[in-house]
C-alpha cells in the first residue's frame, strides 16, 4: 500500500483515499444535526445548554481524534513509509494506552470542574444546568471517544480508510438511534432529556472502537494490534506526546475562540446565544469535513517523509489544502446565500434564527480560509512539522481576543461586529498557515541533498 502511495498519482490518490472520510464525515455531520435537532424540540434552554456544552465535547474529540489521533496517523504513517512494519506495531499498542490514559484526565478535569468552565462562558441558571446534564455523562464515558479516536487514527495510516470510514459510519447510525431514543424515552427507554444525546454519543463511539479492535486484532494485513509480546516503553509515550501535545494547541485555541465570542455574545441574552451556537456549530462541524481530506493527507505525508520523499510530501500537502479550501468554502458560501437552509433546521424561534441567519451571511464565505489553514494543519501531522500552523491558531486567537475587547468597549456595539471579526481572524489563520509552509516550515532541518528523487 504505502510503497503504491510513492509512486501513484497525486491528485487521483488522494481522492481515493479521501472519499471514504468525507462521506463518513457527511454521516458525521448528520448526526449532529440530529444530535442538536433533538435538544432543539426540548426548547430554546436546553439548545443554549448544548451551545454552552457544545465547544467542549468538540474539544475532546478534536483532540483525541485530530491532534492525538494525527500524531498517532503520522508517527505510523513515517514507520510504514520505511517498511518498518514491526515499529509501527509498536506504536499503535502504546497509542491505544495513552487514549485511555488522557480519556481519564479530560473526564476528571471536566466532571471537577465542568460547572466553573460553563459559568465562565456566561451559563447561568437552567442553561447551565441543562450543559452540565450533557456534560456530566459525557465526560464519564468519553474514553469510548477517545479509544475509538486513536484506533481510527492506526487505521487510517494503514491507508485502509474504507475500513476507518465504515467504523466511523456505524457508530454514528448507531448514535443517531440511542439518542433519539433516550432523549423523548421511546418505548422502554427513559426519557433524559438533553442527557440523552450524550448517551447515545457514547454508545455510538463504543461500538465504533468495539468493531476497531476486532479488525485490527484479527483481519488487518498491514498492521496487527497485538497485546503481548511488546514491552512498554514510556519514552515512546514522550514520543508520541511531543507531536500531539504541540497539535493539541491548535484546537485549544479553535475552542478558546469560540469561548471568548460565546461570552461576548452572551450579554445579548439566550436568543442570540442559541442562534450564535448554531451557526458556530457549523465550524465545528467543517471541521470533520475538512478532516476527510487531512487524514488522507497525514497518511500520504508521512508515507512519504518517512521514505525520503519530501518534496513529492510537500506537493501532496498543498493538493489536500487548496482542495479542503475549495469544500469548505463552497459550503460556507452556499449557506451564506441561503442562510436559512442551515438556521430554520434547528428551532421555530425567530430571534434565534435571525442571529443564526446574520453569522452565516458574514463568516460563510471565509470558510474556505478556515479549511486552507485547517488541512495544512492536518497534513503537518505527517510531516511531524507542527510549530507554525499552531502560531496561525494562535495568531486567530490573538485577534479575537484582542478584537473583542477594542468592541466591547465601544459603544452601540451589536452581536453582527463580533461576526465580521471571527470573519477577519479566519482569513490571517488560513494566510500565515499557508504563508509559513510556503517559505519552507516542513524542510527546516532537512536537507535536500537527503531527500530521495521524486517520481
Amino acid at each position: 500500500m504505502h510503497s503504491k502511495m510513492l509512486t501513484a498519482p497525486i491528485g487521483p490518490t488522494l481522492a481515493r483515499l479521501a472519499a471514504p472520510n468525507v462521506l463518513a464525515m457527511f454521516v458525521t455531520l448528520a448526526t449532529s444535526m440530529a444530535e442538536a435537532f433533538y435538544v432543539g424540540q426540548l426548547g430554546t434552554v436546553s439548545l443554549a445548554g448544548l451551545a454552552l456544552a457544545f465547544p467542549m465535547m468538540m474539544l475532546s474529540m478534536m483532540i483525541s481524534g485530530g491532534s492525538m489521533g494525527g500524531a498517532i496517523s503520522g508517527a505510523i504513517a513515517q514507520r510504514l513509509g520505511a517498511e518498518d512494519r514491526y515499529g509501527a506495531e509498536f506504536i499503535a499498542l502504546h497509542a491505544l494506552i495513552l487514549s485511555v490514559l488522557l480519556s481519564i484526565v479530560f473526564s476528571v478535569v471536566f466532571l471537577s470542574f465542568g460547572s466553573d468552565f460553563y459559568a465562565g462562558l456566561g451559563g447561568s441558571g437552567d442553561a447551565l444546568r441543562q450543559a452540565l446534564a450533557y456534560s456530566d455523562v459525557f465526560f464519564v464515558g468519553c474514553v469510548t471517544m477517545w479509544v475509538s479516536m486513536s484506533l481510527n487514527g492506526i487505521i487510517r495510516a494503514t491507508g485502509d480508510m474504507q475500513v476507518a470510514a465504515l467504523s466511523m459510519v456505524m457508530g454514528s447510525l448507531v448514535q443517531i438511534v440511542v439518542a433519539g431514543l433516550f432523549v423523548f424515552g421511546v418505548g422502554p427507554f427513559p426519557a433524559l432529556g438533553i442527557a440523552g444525546a450524550a448517551v447515545g454519543s457514547i454508545t455510538g463511539f463504543a461500538c465504533s472502537g468495539a468493531f476497531q479492535i476486532w479488525f485490527l486484532s484479527r483481519k488487518s494485513t498491514v498492521l496487527r494490534l497485538r497485546f503481548r509480546g511488546i514491552a512498554i516503553r514510556p519514552a515512546l509515550f514522550a514520543d508520541i506526546l511531543k507531536v500531539g501535545a504541540l497539535a493539541s494547541i491548535s484546537p485549544l485555541s479553535s475552542v478558546a475562540t469560540v469561548i471568548a465570542i460565546t461570552g461576548m455574545v452572551a450579554r445579548y441574552g439566550d436568543d442570540v446565544l442559541a442562534g450564535y451556537g448554531i451557526g458556530a456549530r457549523l465550524e465545528f462541524l467543517m471541521i470533520p469535513l475538512i478532516f476527510g481530506i487531512g487524514s488522507a493527507s497525514i497518511t500520504m505525508v508521512g508515507a512519504h517523509f518517512g521514505a525520503g520523499h519530501f518534496r513529492r510530501g510537500l506537493r501532496i500537502g498543498w493538493v489536500s489544502a487548496f482542495s479542503a479550501a475549495a469544500l469548505s468554502g463552497l459550503v460556507g458560501t452556499v449557506l451564506a446565500a441561503f442562510p436559512s437552509l442551515w438556521a430554520d433546521l434547528f428551532t421555530d424561534v425567530e430571534a434565534v434564527r435571525a442571529a443564526c441567519r446574520s453569522y452565516l451571511q458574514i463568516v460563510g464565505p471565509f470558510y474556505a480560509f478556515f479549511g486552507l489553514g485547517l488541512c495544512l494543519y492536518f497534513a503537518s501531522q505527517g510531516a511531524r512539522k507542527m510549530l507554525w500552523p499552531v502560531i496561525g491558531a494562535l495568531g486567530r486567537l490573538l485577534v479575537i481576543v484582542a478584537g473583542g475587547l477594542f468592541l466591547q468597549a465601544q459603544t452601540g456595539t451589536i452581536a453582527a461586529d463580533f461576526f465580521v471579526l471571527i470573519s477577519v481572524a479566519m482569513a490571517i489563520y488560513g494566510i500565515v498557515t499557508a504563508a509559513a509552509i510556503r517559505l519552507g516550515a516542513w524542510t527546516v532541518g532537512i536537507s535536500m541533498k537527503q531527500a530521495k528523487l521524486d517520481i
